[in-house]
């Protein structure tokens, strides 16, 4: 079955609407037990078509790294930002996956215009925004953010792995697997597990 790819139509009616500069935001890393949420924003040149660009949930690991070189080097700007776990820990995961998208959207130079939003309205920004349902899957910036902040979390639980490879952070990414459920119970939490989000599947086995 053929990948469904995302498309420009949301961009491109923005700049019929006077804007010039359109990002897709996007972040990942929101359901996990370990590591940081990270989300990225991205400006595409509407005159430098990416082929392939998809959710980064439907595009493979090896395509996904591909992708997200050829996104930065044909983007007119992107930026991509992480909150660690003792912040999203201090704020919730809600609020500190909206702080991640503001962040990846301050950064950017030159500053958007418009934003289109996976999902959720960004509190605090200064330009106009459109939270999209289903962005990633819809709209070509915020798949195009998806795969960078995808691509950029998976390597941070790489390196976490190599630091501690206790937990399997290289396979399961910080979500909450069996395996990884397991090396909780065997090591217990390490520092870069939320000690704010606990999943029922884990006091269930604890009690067994």
């Amino acid at each position: 079955m053929a990948r469904p790819r995302a498309s420009r139509t949301l961009e491109n009616a923005a700049r019929r609407s006077g804007y010039r500069h359109v990002a897709g935001v996007d972040e990942v890393g929101r359901g996990c037990l370990a590591g940081p949420v990270v989300a990225a924003a991205v400006v595409l040149d509407p005159l430098v078509y990416v082929s392939g660009i998809a959710d980064s949930k439907a595009v493979p690991a090896p395509q996904r790294e591909r992708l997200a070189d050829r996104i930065r080097r044909a983007a007119i700007c992107w930026y991509v930002a992480v909150i660690e776990p003792a912040e999203i820990d201090r704020l919730n995961i809600h609020q500190a996956s909206l702080e991640a998208m503001r962040q990846a959207v301050a950064a950017l130079a030159p500053s958007p215009d418009f934003v289109l939003v996976d999902g959720f309205r960004i509190p605090r920004l200064p330009m106009a925004q459109r939270a999209v349902v289903g962005g990633d899957r819809r709209c070509t910036a915020v798949a195009a953010a998806s795969i960078l902040a995808k691509v950029t979390r998976d390597r941070l639980m790489c390196e976490l792995h190599a630091r501690d490879p206790r937990y399997g952070f290289d396979r399961h990414k910080g979500y909450g697997t069996a395996a990884h459920l397991e090396a909780v119970i065997r090591y217990g939490y390490s520092d870069v597990h939320r000690r704010s989000f606990r999943p029922s599947a884990l006091f269930d086995t604890m009690a067994d």
